[in-house]
């Protein structure tokens, strides 16, 4: 079977590192390489993160996938300039109803932010980099989509954080999840202060970074960090069997729901319910609404076209 990856990168940075491909496509409104390539398709490692659309029962899926063994998948400049690309990338994909955020690299989600890049930069640039990496997660916190973190080995640090940022958490037995900054001397500054107090609140959420205590994946699940484990040591599949259902769903409504979530957390639930109303407006005249309606009444499963 095919499958289209997108390489984040321009065509040239990847040309020594393709075989065996066909069907070679730049996209130019993003500078994307697409690839239409059977199942044996290799890619230059050093790309780091890629992009992959799947097809057949799981199409609507998208995976961002980390892949850099050598430094445990760590949050270089590099990566995190790709990730915004990515989510830029997958909001103008309308085919696209869910993303999950996983790791190619066996036994490691992401090791947090690449140290010994930083030790290499000025103040100035550290602080860039930190202040990048938070406007892309929470960019990635806003993608129109549903996104889960398949997480299976340690998510420490921005790794952790990377993972906040989606709106699911999956973990394997082996994953432990760290916040370790106040032990560097500094705090989690791309959104862990906010969002882990924000899931687990805000007493557990001090202990955790105050402390730099490593949690595992059954401690994660108990206090709400995560939201399911996967026995079977397969963490990908069971975030696209977690999101099965959400493929059955109307894309346009799931998104629209996700904004009236997200967006209600930090008003007065007066002006959270206006919010619901006003997105609750934009549902009644798209074609998937008569679409649901009109299959509900003949007994089938709608065909939703996200219109």
């Amino acid at each position: 079977m095919n499958r289209t990856i997108t390489l984040l990168g321009r065509r040239k940075a990847f040309g020594r590192g393709l075989r065996n491909l066909r069907g070679l496509k730049t996209d130019n409104k993003h500078g994307l390489l697409r690839v239409t390539s059977a199942d044996e398709f290799l890619v230059d490692r050093s790309s780091k993160l890629w992009v992959g659309e799947h097809s057949g029962s799981e199409t609507g899926t998208a995976s961002i996938s980390l892949e850099n063994a050598s430094t445990r998948n760590a949050l270089s400049r590099e990566v995190i300039g790709r990730l915004r690309d990515a989510v830029n990338l997958l909001n103008n994909s309308p085919g696209i109803r869910v993303v999950i955020i996983q790791s190619s690299v066996d036994g490691v989600f992401c090791a947090g932010a690449d140290l010994k890049e930083r030790a290499k930069l000025t103040l100035e640039q550290q602080g860039d980099t930190v202040n990048t990496l938070r406007s892309n997660l929470d960019a990635l916190s806003k993608c129109r989509v549903p996104t889960v973190a398949a997480m299976d080995g340690p998510a420490l640090g921005g790794g952790a954080e990377l993972a906040l940022a989606c709106d699911f958490r999956i973990a394997s037995q082996r994953t432990v999840i760290g916040f370790p900054e106040c032990q560097l001397g500094i705090i989690p500054g791309a959104g862990g202060t906010q969002r882990l107090s924000r899931l687990i609140g805000p007493s557990r959420a001090k202990e955790l970074i105050f402390t730099g205590r490593r949690v595992s994946a059954q401690e994660a699940l108990r206090i709400g960090l995560i939201d399911e484990i996967d026995d079977a040591e397969d963490v990908v599949a069971a975030a696209k069997s977690f999101t099965s259902d959400i493929l059955k769903c109307g894309p346009l409504a799931i998104s629209l729901a996700k904004r009236a979530i997200d967006e209600g957390l930090d008003r007065s639930i007066a002006d959270g319910l206006e919010r619901e109303g006003q997105l609750y407006a934009e549902t009644l005249h798209t074609l998937d609404r008569a679409e649901g309606v009109r299959a509900f009444n003949e007994k089938r499963r709608p065909a939703f076209q996200g219109r």
